[in-house]
């Protein structure tokens, strides 16, 4: 079986993220995995990752779209930018990321993005009423 590029290995991880599936997105990440959420802060291991995603795919948000519009990589590392759609209350909530990865052993070793907080939470809010 051919391994993925890593590239290919972060597409997968935004993928599962769209499809809300949890537990695809621990698979693909290392156990010692950073998780940086730049204006929030860093989680560690599948389980950080898992208590971040869970805030902001399946409770607060009903649908998911992650578009990616352009990504590089050389050698381990990947960046790209995206725009994170979450449809919470009927009101899609969109957020661009630029986004970073260091891919080791076919699973991710750091994923950082970065986004515009006060942007997101202003959104979040009037979705919420």
């Amino acid at each position: 079986m051919t391994q993925l590029t890593p590239g290919q290995v972060v597409a997968a991880l935004v993928d599962a993220c769209s499809r809300k599936d949890l537990d695809a997105v621990c698979a693909l990440v290392t156990d010692d995995v950073v998780y940086d959420n730049v204006p929030v802060g860093a989680v560690h291991g599948p389980d950080g990752v898992r208590t971040v995603l869970s805030g902001g795919i399946t409770d607060a948000a009903t649908a998911i779209e992650w578009t990616v519009s352009v990504q590089t990589e050389s050698g381990p590392d990947v960046m790209h930018e995206r725009v994170d759609a979450f449809l919470v209350n009927g009101t899609w909530v969109r957020i661009p990321i630029a986004a970073r990865f260091t891919v080791r052993d076919g699973k991710v070793s750091l994923w950082r993005d970065y986004f515009d907080l006060q942007s997101y939470l202003e959104q979040k809010r009037a979705a919420l009423g």
